[in-house]
């Protein structure tokens, strides 16, 4: 059994086919599929699905990319959805929460700031909460793990993990996992293909990112959480594992960066 640590299914590209997909997913094996919402306006929408898919749970948050439009009023709502979240069995975690330095605009003096401050707001929200954090990392490994250091939330996953050894051990240091999918299967993705390999496998939970980040027989098609237990075959062939150890394992540790995570049904 797998667990896919991070998947929008409801992104317009899977239409109205999300919970087709979800069912598909579980029929491989995919026993739960962490829906994190992006933005206020989609945080009933993953519920939704959640509770609609038995093998899907949510997570609430303010994705950086739609930090340029977010305000104030949408961290305070944060909050008050998130305690009354406390009381769903299908609720797991903050997220998606972060910070992007790849997209120019996103990269200006001023938006900065503003994607720093909404981290730490929603990092404070999962301390205050006692939940994990999803963390979007891209280009800013050490600067999400700084604000992870000063506020300390209780664990979560560095998602879509592309840095350093040592900036992967910052993380594992701090009680988070490392999400690994589809960029793994690129055989010219060396660096990522060598944290997988290398990395404690205690370290590692797996992840789809769909619709996007699709493995390389996928590419550049739409991804589907359907694809989970090849992308975790690819990573036992990395580490030269049984595959039904890493998705024992993979899975294991999943449950321990989330431990509101449902029980398989």
């Amino acid at each position: 059994m797998w667990i896919d640590t991070h998947c929008h299914l409801d992104a317009h590209e899977f239409g109205d086919e999300s919970l087709q997909v979800a069912a598909r997913a579980g029929a491989q094996g995919v026993a739960m599929i962490v829906l994190p919402a992006v933005e206020r306006a989609n945080f009933a929408i993953v519920r939704g699905l959640a509770h609609a898919a038995p093998n899907a749970c949510y997570a609430l948050g303010i994705h950086p990319i739609y930090v340029p439009h977010a305000t104030e009023d949408d961290l305070s709502a944060l909050r008050a959805v998130v305690e009354l979240a406390m009381a769903d069995p299908r609720f797991v975690a903050i997220g998606e929460i972060g910070l992007d330095f790849f997209l120019p605009m996103l990269c200006e003096p001023a938006m900065r700031l503003k994607q720093e401050h909404f981290l730490r707001e929603q990092l404070k929200i999962a301390r205050d909460f006692d939940l994990p954090v999803l963390t979007h990392v891209r280009r800013s490994q050490d600067i999400v793990l700084k604000h992870a250091r000063q506020i300390r939330p209780n664990g979560g996953i560095a998602h879509a993990f592309n840095g350093s050894f040592q900036q992967a051990q910052g993380y594992i240091d701090l009680g988070f996992k490392l999400g690994f999918g589809g960029a793994m299967t690129f055989t010219r993705a060396l660096q990522i293909r060598r944290l997988a390999a290398d990395l404690p496998l205690d370290a590692i939970v797996l992840e789809t990112d769909a619709p996007d980040i699709s493995p390389s027989w996928l590419h550049p098609g739409r991804n589907s959480p359907e694809e989970l237990p090849r992308i975790g075959a690819v990573l036992a062939e990395l580490r030269g594992l049984d595959i039904a150890q890493v998705a024992a394992e993979t899975s294991a540790n999943a449950r321990a960066a989330m431990p509101r995570l449902p029980l398989m049904e």
